[in-house]
């Protein structure tokens, strides 16, 4: 019987920083789409915006399939997110396309949960965060909204009625922040005794 070569060491996991490599090129087009759209060039920024929204897709798809997840991944993928749509809401907002309480919804949540996890991270140590569903849920929404907003901009070069996705994802923003606040409070009382008892 004929024996098949052995794959070379490291061959099956050639591949297994791609879902990073992909955050990095999402985070890097942050600032391209919305200098983008703060220059009303809504064509230029609808593509870079939907690269990065299919970057997005593709590296949670690849991570989960092949089981790509890292640590550098953990941190690098929220963050490109983050980066993207906060620039994203305050060009549209800059612009006149997206209503400023809204814009300051997201940016208030984002701070929380930033603020939260530098806290956990002083008073009990290494953070080990996994989104939730419904956060997960708000950031594919957030992105449709910012997706749909430069469609509107770039067929009329004026926004559409967008009332009700607008309240959508503000309420999704909203919702997203308590449950994280109520979760992690949740853990870190929890953690906080287990520490005191040690």
């Amino acid at each position: 019987m004929q024996r098949v070569a052995a794959s070379p060491p490291g061959a099956a996991t050639r591949w297994r920083h791609l879902p990073n490599l992909l955050s990095a090129l999402r985070l890097l087009l942050a600032l391209p789409v919305a200098l983008a759209i703060g220059y009303r060039d809504y064509p230029t920024a609808l593509v870079l915006a939907a690269l990065a929204a299919l970057s997005d897709a593709l590296d949670g798809f690849l991570a989960r399939r092949f089981r790509w997840q890292s640590r550098l991944g953990a941190t690098l993928d929220p963050l490109a997110d983050k980066l993207l749509l906060v620039g994203c809401f305050i060009a549209l907002t800059y612009v006149g396309a997206v209503p400023l309480e809204l814009t300051l919804l997201v940016l208030a949540r984002d701070v929380v949960i930033v603020a939260g996890a530098l806290a956990w991270r002083v008073l009990l140590g290494p953070l080990a965060a996994r989104p939730s569903l419904l956060s997960k849920l708000n950031t594919l929404a957030q992105i449709a909204f910012v997706l749909a907003v430069l469609l509107t901009l770039v067929w009329s070069q004026a926004t559409l009625p967008l009332r009700g996705p607008a309240w959508a994802v503000g309420a999704l923003t909203v919702a997203s922040g308590i449950d994280y606040v109520l979760r992690w409070g949740v853990r870190a009382r929890r953690t906080w005794r287990n520490k005191e008892r040690r």
